[in-house]
């Protein structure tokens, strides 16, 4: 088997439900909603080095999965949390296994999901060496997922019959989704400038919004410019993006300047953990990350915002929904790929349980992550685990 496609692919969430216990009959049916696009990730692994220009390398593993949105819909959905997403997805094989992976093997609702006739699947190859990755992708703008308000789109999935009786046929010119369903959060990523009129529509509808925010190519770093900002109820950049947008030259005092903008500013910290702000209260909390050596960073932001989702909605205090979200990131680091590396509840199991056997580990570190007790199963599988998922080319894995 490939080194790099030997995890994933479980149970979404193997029996665990981080909300058990808060779920009422007046509740949604999802947990999340996001939207996206959905990328095919071939990932190169066992690369020594960087390719030398006019050379061939041959790399020791390759794994491929859903990329791109897929990233943070796997990672919510192996969280034990019901993930609803919108996108595109490609009338060629590719799209079909993204589709057949995040639904069947994932658990993932595709209901509001469709495949464009004609449209082909965006790619992104990954090599990883040294710690870091190179990424080369293709792809033509997604097609955007149509819902007229009141309907929803129904169909789409490889040898399905298409949309609903009397919905309209995708249209690339349209606007994006105005009707998500009714949610208990959604996740939506900030562009300067613009805003997503599905965005106010989820927060209108009762869903608490985390956003995250990509590199400003414009420059101006401008908070009034991100228009969907109003509608967050937790904002989630890197260091850097947050210092440029507060025009602060600390993370921490661009948290507590965020703040005043939303009721929850994370501002995560790479090597040295996160800090986040809970405006309502007042209230500061900052966890370190776990050491760890690092394999492939890609989707670790994902699973980032991920982990955090999942304790914020089961009301946990702020410093273990830092304190899960790292972990899971740090777990994620240590394999390749995206959404192939995405943790599920039984390898935090098998941290936690390994963990406490190391005879030199700090007390103050283990309570930290105490809370997990009460979450966990009391036995857990041999750390490491591995996880089989099938690449492409196996129509009937051994």
């Amino acid at each position: 088997m490939d080194e790099a496609a030997s995890r994933g692919g479980t149970a979404p969430s193997d029996g665990i439900d981080p909300l058990d216990g808060l779920r009422a009959p007046q509740d949604p049916d999802c947990d999340v909603f996001l939207t996206g696009t959905v990328f095919l990730d071939i990932i190169f692994t066992g690369l020594d080095s960087a390719p030398v220009r006019g050379t061939e390398s041959w790399a020791r593993g390759m794994g491929s999965s859903p990329g791109g949105v897929a990233n943070m819909a796997t990672a919510l959905a192996r969280l034990g949390l019901h993930t609803s997403l919108a996108a595109a997805f490609g009338d060629d094989h590719y799209g079909e296994y993204c589709w057949d992976a995040l639904e069947h093997g994932e658990g993932i609702d595709l209901s509001m999901s469709h495949t464009v006739p004609g449209w082909h699947s965006p790619v992104t190859v990954s090599m990883a060496y040294e710690g870091e990755r190179t990424m080369v992708s293709h792809g033509h703008e997604a097609p955007p997922p149509v819902l007229v308000p009141g309907t929803s789109w129904a169909g789409g999935g490889a040898g399905s019959a298409g949309p609903a009786a009397g919905a309209a046929p995708p249209d690339a010119g349209t606007a994006f989704p105005c009707c998500p369903p009714r949610a208990r959060a959604a996740i939506a990523s900030l562009t300067p400038g613009h805003g997503e009129p599905w965005v106010a529509a989820a927060a209108r509808n009762g869903a608490r919004i985390f956003a995250d925010i990509g590199w400003d190519e414009t420059g101006r770093w401008d908070l009034d410019a991100l228009v969907d900002l109003e509608h967050c109820q937790a904002f989630l950049p890197n260091a850097e993006e947050a210092m440029r947008y507060t025009r602060t030259d600390c993370p921490r005092a661009a948290a507590h300047a965020l703040a005043e903008r939303v009721p929850l500013a994370v501002v995560t910290l790479g090597a040295e953990g996160a800090y986040a702000v809970d405006a309502a209260t007042g209230a500061s909390a900052e966890v370190p990350a776990i050491e760890v050596e690092a394999l492939d960073p890609t989707g670790a932001g994902d699973v980032f915002v991920a982990g955090f989702v999942t304790g914020t909605l089961a009301d946990w205090p702020l410093a273990d929904r830092l304190a899960f979200a790292g972990l899971t990131a740090a777990l994620s680091v240590q394999e390749f790929g995206g959404s192939l590396s995405a943790p599920d509840w039984d390898e935090i199991a098998a941290w936690w349980q390994r963990v406490r056997t190391f005879p030199d580990q700090d007390p103050a570190a283990l309570r930290r992550y105490a809370f997990l007790e009460n979450l966990l199963p009391a036995t857990a599988r041999p750390w490491p685990l591995r996880r089989a998922v099938p690449t492409i080319g196996f129509r009937h894995p051994a």
